[in-house]
């Protein structure tokens, strides 16, 4: 009899009957139940050959060990899959947007059940490959079908001064040969027909499903309602000036009497010193600039730009080769969300109202710039801004109300952060997940037998 089966079978049946069941419930998809006859099947009633190439073990070596391979390969990459996809996702930083805290070379442990995983948008996709394949050179996915965004429950929500990975808003549509700055900077500099049409500058232009675009990682500074306002590089939420955070950096513009910084000191004050640029052999009308930074007219003195913590700052003040250091002005930064605004810079910005789920605004020609992005990319609506008004779907429409809430994610070093000054707001279906700690970090600039495995880091807590 099929059923005369060992008490070990019937075990591992309801184990994985079992953990399929609690895993349906919590994603909320039962049609998945479907699987339990194969289940009961692979360890009970054996109607299907599932090991078939079992058989071939003495006959044909070959053979056996080649889909033993093969098998082995499906599962892990099924278990990898549901891992990568629900519980934690590899991350490696990098750039220097958030040292001191996080630094370039760290990598990451995301834990997606902290603010709850999505269920796949894009489900058809290769594992562990985010939007194109190595070596190939191709997309990683197929763009249909595209489900509708469900979060799962997770462990809390996003707060704030969370350090958060999620996918990058503006990264929708990328120019394939420039995608540094993104498509919607390109075409406010450029104009949208040169960046279509000059294909040897910018390359193809592609479009990127939510959860296919590149992954970036905030600090979490404003939340869902909450008014921002930056204030000479001081952060505002509701009117309450923000506790620094501890390692934060500004860039600073030193001059020296004529000696270059020893890249020991710098090191060992924990600066990157692919972050140090020496400016003058860079800048042609370095008088202009000396004078804009009221700094002493003399190309002999060594002009450097330096991010610097509060401590370091200090230390540099008193270094006798030092004679003037200011920070970076603001201009240098380029234009701030939303593109065509002057009256704010990165570091003088807002106040700035934060879109929560629910709420109503009103919209009109001087205000929709700040909205476009939200109505028109990230909600689905057809967004016709004309002289006759504003129409939402082909109607009139004098406000509208936030499908989702969003987020405003700033870097710690903040003078060498592309973040929502620039780009603007993070929607909830962005979300990728939290860090929980750095499992292994690398140093770019040393190497192998010169420090370049940071040990220190390693099992760092990432959270702060």
């Amino acid at each position: 009899m099929r059923f005369n089966k060992p008490l070990s079978a019937w075990i591992h049946f309801a184990a994985w009957s079992l953990l399929l069941i609690l895993f349906l419930a919590w994603v909320g998809n039962f049609w998945w139940l479907l699987l339990l006859p194969l289940i009961f099947d692979m360890y009970i009633t054996r109607f299907i050959p599932w090991g078939w190439w079992k058989s071939k073990k003495e006959s044909n070596p070959a053979y056996y060990k080649f889909w033993s391979w093969v098998d082995a390969i499906v599962w892990c990459l099924i278990a990898v899959g549901l891992i990568n996809n629900y519980i934690f996702q590899n991350y490696r930083i990098p750039s220097s947007s958030l040292e001191k805290t996080l630094l370039t070379g760290d990598f990451l442990l995301v834990s997606k059940v902290a603010y709850g995983p999505r269920n796949p948008m894009t489900p058809l996709s290769f594992p562990l490959v985010q939007h194109t394949l190595p070596v190939l050179n191709c997309k990683s996915y197929i763009e249909h079908p595209q489900l509708k965004y469900k979060r799962l429950k997770g462990f809390g929500k996003v707060q704030r001064n969370d350090i958060v990975v999620f996918n990058f808003p503006t990264g929708d549509t990328v120019c394939t040969k420039m995608q540094n700055p993104d498509y919607y900077t390109l075409c406010h500099i450029y104009g949208r027909e040169r960046v279509w049409n000059d294909k040897a500058t910018f390359g193809d232009i592609v479009y990127r499903p939510v959860d296919r675009r590149e992954n970036y990682v905030k600090r979490c500074v404003a939340l869902p309602g909450d008014t921002l306002q930056i204030v000479n590089n001081d952060v505002y939420v509701n009117g309450a000036k923000q506790s620094d955070i501890e390692g934060l950096q500004l860039n600073y513009f030193i001059q020296t009497n004529g000696a270059h910084f020893n890249e020991k000191i710098l090191s060992e004050m924990g600066i990157a010193l692919a972050d140090v640029m020496l400016l003058n052999a860079q800048f042609a009308d370095m008088t202009r600039l000396l004078d804009t930074l009221r700094f002493e007219q003399n190309n002999s003195f060594p002009l450097y730009r330096i991010p610097l913590t509060q401590s370091n700052y200090e230390k540099m003040k008193q270094m006798p080769a030092v004679l003037n250091i200011t920070p970076e002005p603001a201009f240098f930064a380029g234009e701030t969300f939303p593109l065509g605004n002057s009256a704010w810079t990165r570091d003088n910005y807002g106040p700035l109202w934060i879109p929560a789920k629910g709420a109503t605004v009103n919209i009109n020609n001087e205000n929709i710039a700040l909205y476009e992005l939200i109505i028109r990319n990230y909600e689905g609506n057809k967004l016709d801004i004309t002289e006759n008004g504003i129409f939402i779907n082909g109607e009139k429409a004098d406000t509208y109300t936030f499908k989702m809430d969003y987020y405003w994610m700033m870097g710690d070093n903040r003078h060498n952060s592309a973040d929502s000054r620039f780009w603007g707001f993070v929607p909830e279906d962005h979300i990728v997940g939290r860090p929980v700690f750095v499992w292994l970090s690398l140093d770019q600039e040393k190497s192998l037998f010169g420090g370049k495995i940071r040990f220190n880091r390693f099992f760092k807590n990432a959270m702060r």
